[in-house]
């Protein structure tokens, strides 16, 4: 929910620019394979994973102006409670089941010797 309001807050145009950036980059370093120290080097390749981005979270959070943020994490808050339908899933699973049936029916009569 956090990340999904720094995502939000840093298209807001009252955030400023070098924040904007610093999200870009932080969001970056922890998608990027690229590490600073690889994760092949035990303890230590996991340490910078575990120190350089829950800061620099904590930093462009600290940056962005409270009121903003406040905003985008009641915005956040309310699109992670959206309802969920169990008849929904329910149908969605029938045409997966219904659909690996009707392949398998196709299989077999196709290869049956």
């Amino acid at each position: 929910m956090t990340l999904s309001a720094i995502l939000l807050a840093s298209r807001d145009p009252q955030t400023p620019w070098y924040v904007k950036l610093l999200a870009i980059a932080v969001a970056g370093y922890a998608l990027s394979p690229i590490d600073l120290i690889p994760d092949f080097i035990p303890v230590i390749g996991y340490l910078d994973d575990l120190i350089i981005v829950p800061l620099g979270i904590w930093l462009v959070i600290a940056l962005i102006p409270e009121h903003v943020m406040s905003e985008y994490r009641a915005i956040a808050s309310a699109a992670a409670q959206r309802p969920s339908s169990k008849v929904g899933a329910a149908i969605i699973i029938a045409v997966w089941i219904l659909t690996a049936a009707a392949l398998g029916w196709i299989a077999y009569v196709r290869w049956h010797v």
